[in-house]
């Protein structure tokens, strides 16, 4: 039908840095749509000293930072860690890297320290690993739960310079049958940031935006869009199906 022809036609720019950029790329040539990457970010692994005294579990709010984490010195006792993760993507890089005992959150901040303040029990702290760019305070949440939550920093997250040279030739001949996706505020922030400083802002309003959650949808709201859409749980697979529903 008219519906999925249009869905089988449709490009989508893709914004997460790399690893996960080419990752959902795939997910998306898979589903019958053309990704056209342009990473909003760039990520590059940062050298810190890590401390594992007194530390009871791990806290990760991105799966950078469980490959920032492996990228350094571990001790293999650290993968007998807990590992608490923000979300499934986090979760299933944790699993990967051979941590064993790994819980998910809901994707957010707030359901990460909800999850570790109900199931972290004992003397520790829980240490969180994390960007240069941190979403949310973490440590503040947890202290209202009596859990201790220091953090080691160990990437950089910097904004890309520009719309990957694909993305402005999309943009410069969008079609509504066309998505922009966001996994995370910043991304959308970068994004429009990126084409207003090109002069594509107004294309903007031909496309569709596919959201990973509401806070992601809150902040590719400051553009005008032809339909935004969120995602019903914090996966690529859900976005895909964002994308794909009518």
């Amino acid at each position: 039908d008219a519906n999925r022809q249009g869905f089988a036609s449709a490009r989508v720019i893709v914004t997460r840095p790399e690893p996960d950029a080419s990752a959902f790329a795939a997910m998306v040539k898979a589903a019958g749509m053309t990704p056209v990457l342009s990473p909003t970010i760039e990520i590059a692994f940062r050298p810190a000293a890590i401390s594992f005294d007194g530390v009871r579990a791990l806290a990760f709010t991105s799966a950078n930072g469980v490959r920032a984490l492996m990228h350094a010195a571990l001790p293999a006792s650290a993968l007998a860690l807990p590992v608490f993760a923000v979300g499934p993507a986090s979760a299933d890089a944790a699993r990967q890297a051979g941590f064993g005992a790994v819980s998910a959150a809901a994707g957010d901040i707030a359901s990460l320290a909800e999850l570790i303040g109900r199931s972290f029990a004992g003397d520790g702290a829980v240490l969180h690993i994390s960007g240069s760019d941190r979403a949310g305070d973490l440590a503040g949440l947890l202290a209202e739960s009596g859990v201790e939550a220091p953090h080691v920093t160990l990437y950089a997250a910097t904004a890309a310079p520009r719309l990957s040279a694909a993305a402005a030739a999309m943009l410069s001949e969008p079609s509504s049958n066309d998505w922009a996706t966001f996994f995370s505020p910043r991304t959308a922030r970068l994004f429009i940031e990126q084409t207003e400083a090109s002069g594509m802002a107004k294309r903007l309003a031909v496309l569709r935006a596919a959201c990973l959650s509401e806070a992601v949808a809150d902040a590719a709201r400051t553009t005008a869009w032809k339909e935004l859409r969120v995602a019903a749980g914090p996966s690529g697979q859900a976005m895909i199906n964002a994308m794909s529903d009518g």
